[in-house]
């Protein structure tokens, strides 16, 4: 290919009457390349080879646009590398270089983009007024909490109209870390948008249908209601439906989660990323309104928000049954409850930080919720009622084993020493528990232990004395005191009296 400054002189020399034969021996240039730089309209000399000779390609060229078709249908994360693609058509005996691979597809990809009957999608820019909407994705993101490499969950939530934008990292993507996004979205922005826009995720859309049809999960419906709010589905695949959101994903995987973050717990790691979502809305331009931040848009759109009166109970509920242990199995792990739950169906309300059992109306367990597997969860005072009736078990039973005990409690066992018969003075007094509160048995102990006396027959005789309705109060008054038959004095009784002694 010849370089402009050289086509150039080629027609500068020509035009001044130079033969081109003369012209080709000074340039050492071929007379036929010659002929075409002096036709080349304006010094416009471009080589274009008529033919792409594919010699180690050409067999499996039919291939490699099917790797291509298929790679470029997948989502983002999940494409292969030319690297990947390379190596499996040398699988299929392909023995050509990695650097062929890459430029054929180059070419392959520059010309589906410049096909005009290709499929290359054309959108239409939107606009929202201020409350009108959000729009709602999740992620996944490698990050490493306590020292262990993980693949979390986010939920990303974004204002259409202001683009605040919120952030949260969640261990999965079920319904109840949905609706923990959603509170925590809302209080975050201030208020609830009027509509939000989804793709249809499985804990959102229980049934696709033709259009813009669907059937929403009934617990999704509800919290919807709640915040009084028009959940909108996107067509399937169709991500520019919600392409703020999706654009969103992108810039937060870029800008909050490389290089690689590490965080002790998935708490240092939430609040860190509320912090950078603040932080960004301070420093980040609006991309329509250039004059103001992010901020001062949420700000002036904030206004137009609902409130938010409270947040949606969200949790996801379903029934257990507890075994003779006092424990139920829920998502791969044990937990305890108490004792009068034993043999009895149970219902778990799991929330996305904790899980709740009822019984009926009544509350039975409550437990902060791990994720990991193969776990026992337990707490001691579910087992208490049984350990009234079975002592012995103070000392290998798998709940009290590391017990912390509040402090008056941990002194008193010191005092009892070890032994059968010190646990079951021991036991003794925490089975007043069951009866009195425990705020009560701590200063029955806290007055026996002042009162240097530690023994269980001195405290239960405290909490015993402490059970005693208190005597009435009696209030004398001066009319209360006034006789009702006031004494009458005369003096001439005893004048009476020692006649009598006289004449005896």
């Amino acid at each position: 290919m010849l370089v402009v400054e050289t086509v150039v002189r080629v027609r500068r020399e020509f035009a001044a009457g130079k033969p081109i034969k003369a012209i080709a021996r000074d340039l050492r240039l071929s007379r036929k390349v010659v002929r075409k730089a002096i036709r080349a309209p304006e010094g416009a000399f471009d080589y274009h080879r008529a033919v792409q000779p594919l010699p180690r390609i050409g067999p499996y060229q039919e291939r490699l646009d099917v790797l291509l078709l298929e790679n470029e249908a997948r989502s983002r994360r999940d494409r292969l590398r030319m690297t990947r693609i390379h190596d499996l058509l040398k699988r299929e005996g392909f023995e050509g270089s990695y650097d062929a691979v890459r430029r054929y597809a180059t070419r392959w990809a520059a010309a589906r983009r410049k096909d005009p009957g290709g499929d290359v999608p054309a959108f239409i820019p939107l606009m929202y007024m201020p409350g009108e909407a959000y729009q709602f994705d999740w992620s996944h993101e490698d990050v490493e909490i306590a020292g262990q490499p993980m693949r979390i969950k986010v939920a990303h939530v974004r204002l259409c109209a202001s683009r605040a934008v919120y952030v949260r990292a969640y261990p999965r993507e079920t319904q109840e870390m949905l609706f923990d996004a959603h509170a925590r979205a809302f209080a975050f922005f201030g208020g609830v948008p009027l509509r939000g826009i989804y793709d249809n995720m499985k804990t959102a859309v229980t049934t696709v249908f033709t259009g813009k049809a669907r059937e929403f999960n009934r617990r999704f419906l509800v919290m919807a209601d709640h915040y009084m709010i028009e959940p909108t589905a996107c067509s399937p695949a169709a991500g520019w439906e919600k392409g703020q959101v999706e654009n969103q994903v992108q810039t937060i995987r870029g800008r909050f989660f490389q290089p690689r973050l590490r965080f002790a717990s998935f708490e240092e790691l939430n609040g860190w990323l509320e912090a950078e979502c603040r932080r960004w809305a301070a420093h980040q331009p609006h991309p329509e309104q250039r004059e103001i931040t992010v901020e001062a848009a949420l700000v002036a759109e904030r206004v137009a928000l609902q409130p938010m009166l409270a947040p949606f109970d969200g949790f996801h509920e379903s029934e257990h049954a507890v075994t003779g242990t006092c424990l139920i199995s829920f998502d791969r792990n044990r937990y305890s409850v108490m004792a009068k739950a034993v043999r009895r169906a149970v219902q778990v309300r799991a929330y996305a930080d904790r899980i709740v059992v009822r019984l009926g109306d009544e509350v039975v367990g409550e437990h902060r919720r791990f994720f990991g597997r193969d776990r026992m969860i337990l707490d001691p005072w579910h087992y208490l009622p049984v350990l009234a009736r079975k002592p012995g078990a103070l000392r290998n039973g798998i709940p009290f084993q590391g017990w912390d005990l509040p402090p008056a409690l941990s002194q008193l066992r010191r005092k009892l020493g070890t032994g059968d018969e010190a646990d079951r003075r021991f036991v003794r007094v925490l089975a007043a528990v069951l009866t009195d509160s425990l705020e009560v048995v701590e200063d029955a102990i806290l007055e026996a232990l002042e009162a240097g006396a530690a023994s269980d027959e001195v405290i239960l005789n405290i909490l015993s004395r402490r059970r005693e309705p208190p005597r009435p109060l009696t209030i004398v008054t001066p009319e209360d005191l006034a006789l009702t038959h006031p004494p009458i004095a005369d003096c001439a009784r005893y004048d009476r009296l020692r006649d009598l002694h006289a004449a005896a």
